[in-house]
């Protein structure tokens, strides 16, 4: 199967490719790029006027498979995924069973392999069930393709034991995935510590929830020689202290979620369990900086954290309400509406965020469009604006706080090892 896509704006940060050009996929394979391509085709597309990019990589997905597919699958995640540009996702363990040994990994990747029209790639956890006080299988699971461990949901509050998962995570190449929250001082808290909070007479999470264990998790990874990636980063304090760990040579990395780029606490207007996610919305102070640090490279990264919930979860009180919003569908338009409408990035850096760098941090060779590479690649319609709306989802999630929202920028075909997995209804 030879696939030709026309007349499109090539972005590649792996070359520094900007400019319109033409893209032979043979097979699974991109065989050329080059310009007024005379080639024959089973089957040619034009993308004029249209980004054609490396597929985007999340490095943040909740898919709930097994054990809680009433929310999700990996069927339907992968489907979301798709539909939000994504060609390669990894998949937190906080499912049930935990991903806590070689089988399970092993079992989700097959199942990916049966029934995900994108690539899957399951994170293991630090520590058996995510109880916090033996370590998981982590040699196991990183001979069995997992690409990082992450107790996500949650911090591993034992630093003795978390440090010692940690130098097996190095000694086995894998990445450490960090959600950083001090439990005992999050408490029942559902929204960030704020007056918007008070008014709404909500039990609070303070900035220190998350700065606390960011500060310990630097300094860990730095003596047990581990590389360290930030999960959803959230505060202004974190940012400066993950700029100084930088400056200073750690082997560290970050993402950020576009809730946490896009929103504020004071976006929330009345008890709305779609604007309760963990880490909360923060102050608008902390927002900047956020944008700030994805605009100096000081967070490498743009991931959703979708968490899909049911209707019945999501439909009473953010005192009951679970955590979590899904991201998928919407990251990319809020990624392009936020970041580079605004001129905090260019198109090239967009893609670097979100697809780029996630592939270095995981150690993949995708991420790019060279000759001989894998065809994961996504078309991006920069001039299209659309209204979100949760009802066209694929995800089987429908929890958001951007229903509604006006974004600009949608993705148009998502290709992976050569299939188109998604193409939007053209009327």
């Amino acid at each position: 199967m030879r696939i030709l896509i026309k007349n499109g704006h090539i972005l590649d940060p792996a070359s520094g490719t900007d400019e319109v050009k033409d893209l032979l996929i043979e097979e699974d394979r991109i065989a050329k790029l080059e310009k007024n391509s005379k080639h024959k085709a089973d089957r040619v597309i034009d993308a004029t006027g249209c980004y054609v990019m490396p597929g985007l990589i999340d490095l943040h997905v909740h898919l709930r498979d097994p054990g809680f597919t009433h929310k999700e699958t990996i069927e339907t995640g992968a489907l979301a995924a798709a539909r939000g540009g994504y060609t390669t996702i990894c998949a937190m363990p906080n499912t049930n069973p935990v991903m806590d040994n070689r089988d399970r990994i092993g079992f989700v990747h097959r199942k990916a392999a049966a029934e995900a029209v994108v690539n899957v790639l399951q994170i293991g956890a630090i520590t058996e069930g995510q109880n916090g006080e033996y370590l998981a299988d982590i040699a196991g699971m990183a001979e069995e393709g997992a690409p990082a461990i992450s107790e996500d949901g949650k911090s591993v509050m034992n630093t003795k034991l978390y440090l010692k998962g940690m130098k097996q995570a190095a000694a086995c190449g894998l990445k450490v995935f960090a959600h950083c929250e001090e439990k005992t001082l999050a408490g029942n808290g559902v929204m960030h510590k704020s007056a918007r909070a008070k008014e709404l007479g909500m039990p609070e999470i303070s900035h220190a929830v998350e700065d606390i264990i960011t500060a310990r998790d630097i300094l860990l990874a730095k003596e047990a020689g581990a590389d360290l990636h930030l999960c959803h980063v959230s505060t202004a304090d974190s940012v400066k202290m993950i700029a100084l760990a930088k400056k200073a040579g750690y082997r560290i990395t970050a993402e950020a979620c576009p809730h946490h780029f896009t929103l504020s606490v004071e976006d929330i207007q009345k008890d709305d369990p779609n604007f309760k996610m963990n880490p909360p919305l923060r102050d608008p102070e902390d927002v900047e900086a956020i944008r700030q640090g994805i605009a100096d490279g000081t967070i490498d990264v743009i991931s959703t954290d979708h968490a899909p919930h049911t209707m019945q979860e999501k439909g009473v009180s953010m005192l009951g309400a679970p955590f979590g919003i899904v991201g998928l569908e919407t990251a990319a338009s809020l990624a392009y509406t936020e970041l580079v409408e605004t001129g905090i990035l260019t198109p090239m850096q967009m893609v670097e965020k979100m697809s780029y760098n996630g592939a270095k941090i995981i150690g993949s060779e995708k991420g790019t469009l060279a000759p001989d590479s894998v065809a994961d690649i996504v078309i991006f319609d920069p001039r299209e604006t659309y209204v979100i709306d949760a009802a066209e989802f694929a995800s089987k999630g429908r929890n958001t706080p951007f229903q509604g929202r006006r974004v600009k920028g949608r993705v148009r075909c998502t290709i992976v090892a050569g299939e188109v997995v998604y193409e939007k209804e053209t009327h």
